[in-house]
């Protein structure tokens, strides 16, 4: 991949948007780009196993939103699904777990941070709506560039 996004925000000051550094990345992939698929969650990552055990997810970063509740919602098994199935990446709002496990999954995983217990009962999530979060929305069909210094939003993509 030949891209920076300090270089595109550079060159693209009025297409870009960039997310708060609030979000660290623990997989293995540091540098990735491709076409957002939005998910949105209510605690339990039921609706999230769906997309990423089940879909293809060449070319695809999976934008998911907890509204930062504090309990994990991506862990190995997801990363393994995520991998499985060729994602790019995975961008949480909100927590993730088995850091351990993950670090060696050739996948890009930002999220806000580590929560080790997840939520048990199986509740609803929605796809392909509008999420908004760090003053950034994200539509599916959006393009994320993302690498060591930081997580860009366009709305085509420009490189």
């Amino acid at each position: 991949m030949d891209f920076f996004t300090a270089d595109i925000c550079d060159e693209h000051p009025d297409k870009t948007h960039v997310l708060d550094n609030e979000f660290t990345n623990y997989g293995a992939k540091e540098k990735v780009c491709g076409t957002v698929v939005t998910v949105k969650l209510d605690r339990n990552n039921s609706e999230l196993i769906k997309v990423l055990r089940d879909e293809d997810g060449t070319g695809k970063i999976v934008v998911v939103d907890v509204e930062d509740e504090y309990f994990a919602v991506v862990g190995e098994n997801l990363m393994k699904f995520a991998h499985g199935n060729n994602y790019e990446g995975i961008i949480v709002n909100g927590y993730i777990r088995d850091t351990f496990q993950i670090k060696k999954i050739s996948v890009a995983l930002f999220a806000r941070g580590t929560c080790s217990r997840k939520y048990i009962p199986v509740t609803e999530g929605q796809r392909g709506i509008e999420l908004s979060f760090c003053g950034v929305q994200f539509n599916d069909g959006d393009y994320v560039y993302a690498d060591t210094d930081g997580i860009i939003l366009t709305k085509e993509k420009i490189v």
